[in-house]
């Protein structure tokens, strides 16, 4: 059970613009994003900063869901890894390969560049911070610099709502709960 309560979408009319663009993305609101609301300026820029990393640039929206399923896996953050697998699934990305994404360096589903993005979210995620030099060079093999930035920028964005989901004890929604219980999710863990 939440920490602390979640503001209502009635209570909170200055960002229906924000939850209809979560609404029809999504199909809900994150109840993440309705507790950050006891804080209106927070999740002001908060969701501009989520909607800048997540919503723009160069790098595949699919594979920015992925790495930060597996960031937020490495940090053992349920409630955002089914958040972010739903996601996936909804932009186009099909449960077989979120469900495998857990498994990525071995399974035949994932590209050498995806690979790579998936190695620097779980090693970037972990803490201490595992990430290395090598994890760099396998990107740059596939990613322009730009794109290695929206990498891990989508890693640094989960391990803010990581931490606040967890520490909140976020409620799951049912869209993403039913999700994450149709992959079986909460039995997959990360493997070398």
């Amino acid at each position: 059970m939440a920490r602390i309560s979640t503001l209502s979408r009635e209570q909170l009319p200055d960002f229906e613009p924000m939850f209809q663009i979560l609404d029809n993305t999504m199909g809900y609101i994150p109840n993440n994003f309705l507790s950050m609301a006891h804080w209106p300026e927070l999740l002001g820029a908060f969701s501009g900063l989520g909607a800048t990393i997540l919503q723009t640039g160069e790098v595949d929206s699919g594979l920015k869901q992925l790495v930060a399923m597996v960031a937020s896996a490495a940090n053992g953050c349920h409630y955002c890894q089914a958040h972010t697998s739903h996601s996936a699934n909804n932009l186009g990305v099909s449960s077989e390969k979120i469900a495998a994404a857990f498994e990525f360096e071995h399974s035949p589903l994932f590209s050498d560049a995806e690979r790579a993005a998936l190695r620097l979210a779980w090693h970037g995620a972990l803490q201490p911070n595992a990430s290395t030099d090598a994890d760099f060079e396998a990107l740059s093999v596939h990613f322009s610099e730009r794109e290695i930035v929206e990498i891990v920028a989508v890693i640094s964005l989960f391990g803010f709502l990581n931490r606040w989901s967890d520490t909140m004890k976020s409620d799951l929604e049912s869209k993403p709960l039913e999700f994450a219980q149709a992959i079986e999710l909460a039995d997959k863990q990360l493997s070398d």
